[in-house]
């Protein structure tokens, strides 16, 4: 059986249904699994023939053996559907050009990325609530830098057993993302704006999950906290499966012959996306190099290329906003196997991070890290110029993200020279970024004066492509949600909602 460890100790020897029921360990902790199982070169090129869903199945089943096939299949076939994606290949790859193609992770109920773990989250996690006995109802705890929050309250909207709290930097995301939340549904759903950035309300809910005190009041009203954010270890394991279905769709396509290396170029903030694709390496997918791809706040660009991670920097807010983080949660699990899984040495790192702001580690682990990452960064105007000249020269819209992606990739070959076949990792429709993607393309003067919400048409009616149905009529919709709080009034909030 697969069992699951903390990377900062002190809890062992976990099935994935009680990690995933946790959510993080008590002392911070994030749950990894103990080994990873190999699968070999044969057996990736038997997944070009499947389905998704049947891909995921062969992916998810390695990690949760604890769920029977009937369950974990229930699991993948309830979360993956034609009438919750827009498109029949779940996550299909598009071809931009014979050295690069994009893997569209944003056809799911919330046009972004997140939906691909969110959508199948709930199901594991109320079955992980049956298997381990448990007669707490869950709180879901969220920390959001836009994309997170709405794909959990639209996965965990009205599930039985659970509720579900969101916290957002109040202004520190697009209007379409704010309103995909403040406007949710749901009996077992509450939203709250945050005076502060990401970085102040991720940790605002991190303090939150250890707090003792709180914890066990809780416990006395039958209430126990998990996350959806990517510290759960049931959000990251779906991510696995989009790698290893990308290089099946890669194979079938001709694109590469079995065997043969890719590069993954990834948009990522707090390195959850990325490392899913490291695993998937562990595993035996043969990746040549993932290149990270980060906006103005690069604090990872500087961590992978120094071994120095110092988040004593200004915070910037960009028009890439769910990248907008410094404190990259899942590296913790890097470092974890960087270091030869020593929970020591990243107990130490993390406690460094907190109290002084940064952390360094030696030239053996530096070295292991940029053996398999390499790292790169692009401003504003970078962003917006690329996302034009995708359009110029393949009709195709890029949002600020996955624009990123696409830039820090054309530094990677004009630095390195390597042409290995890459997937560059696309994480939100470019209607859920409007205004900077419609600056892009038809210049300020066009976009004067319209709101988000009139830009969703223009956009639609100069590219041909058509609004994504969850995002129409946004602005028509009842607000449900308007409460805001200062960051360090977040346990309050959850302490009058709760008890």
């Amino acid at each position: 059986m697969v069992l699951y460890d903390s990377t900062r100790g002190g809890c062992e020897g976990l099935t994935s249904a009680e990690a995933i029921k946790q959510g993080i360990s008590p002392n911070g902790g994030l749950y990894v699994p103990r080994f990873f199982e190999q699968i070999s070169f044969e057996e990736i090129e038997a997944l070009t023939d499947k389905t998704y869903n049947e891909r995921a199945v062969e992916i998810l089943k390695r990690f949760l053996d604890d769920f029977t096939a009937e369950e974990l299949e229930d699991c993948i076939n309830q979360a993956y559907t034609t009438e919750k994606f827009n498109s029949k290949d779940i996550a299909p790859l598009v071809k931009l050009n014979d050295s690069l193609g994009i893997l569209e992770l944003w056809h799911g109920p919330t046009c972004a990325f997140k939906d691909m773990a969110l959508q199948i989250l709930p199901h594991f996690m109320v079955k992980a609530m049956k298997k381990t006995g448990e007669e707490s109802e869950i709180v879901i705890l969220v920390a959001t830098s836009g994309d997170t929050g709405k794909a959990a309250l639209e996965g965990f909207a009205d599930v039985e057993g659970t509720r579900i709290i969101v916290f957002y930097p109040a202004e520190g995301v697009s209007e379409v993302q704010k309103y995909q939340m403040i406007t949710q549904t749901g009996n077992n759903v509450k939203v709250v704006g945050v005076e502060g950035n990401f970085d102040d309300t991720q940790t605002g809910v991190k303090r939150i999950f250890t707090d003792r005190e709180l914890i066990e009041r809780m416990e006395e009203r039958k209430l126990k906290f998990s996350s959806a954010n990517s510290i759960n270890w049931g959000r990251l394991v779906p991510q696995i499966v989009y790698y290893f279905s990308a290089y099946a769709d890669m194979i079938k396509s001709g694109a590469i012959k079995s065997g043969e290396k890719i590069n993954f170029v990834v948009p990522t903030g707090n390195f959850g996306n990325i490392l899913a694709g490291f695993y998937a390496k562990m595993m035996g997918l043969p990746v040549n190099k993932f290149i990270c791809a980060s906006n103005e706040n690069n604090v990872l660009t500087d961590f992978i290329r120094t071994g120095v991670y110092d988040i004593r920097r200004d915070f910037i807010k960009t028009i890439s906003p769910s990248m907008d983080i410094l404190i990259s949660s899942n590296l913790e699990r890097l470092l974890y196997e960087m270091s030869g899984r020593d929970s020591e040495k990243v107990s130490g790192w993390m406690k460094e991070l907190s109290e002084n702001g940064y952390y360094k580690v030696d030239y053996k682990i530096l070295e292991k890290i940029q053996e398999n990452f390499w790292a790169g960064w692009s401003n504003e105007d970078e962003t917006l110029k690329t996302i034009e000249c995708i359009y110029d020269d393949y009709k195709y819209v890029s949002d600020t993200h996955t624009a990123v992606g696409i830039d820090v990739y054309d530094k990677y070959v004009i630095t390195t020279g390597d042409l290995t076949p890459t997937v560059a990792v696309s994480t939100a429709s470019p209607f859920k970024f409007n205004d900077s993607v419609c600056t892009a393309l038809f210049g300020k003067n066009e976009i004067a004066g319209r709101t988000e919400f009139e830009l969703l048409e223009l956009l639609s009616e100069k590219t041909g492509w058509e609004v994504p149905s969850g995002l129409k009529d946004l602005d028509k919709k009842e607000i449900r949600h308007n409460t805001v709080c200062e960051k360090d009034k977040m346990k309050a909030l959850v302490e009058n909602s709760l008890l």
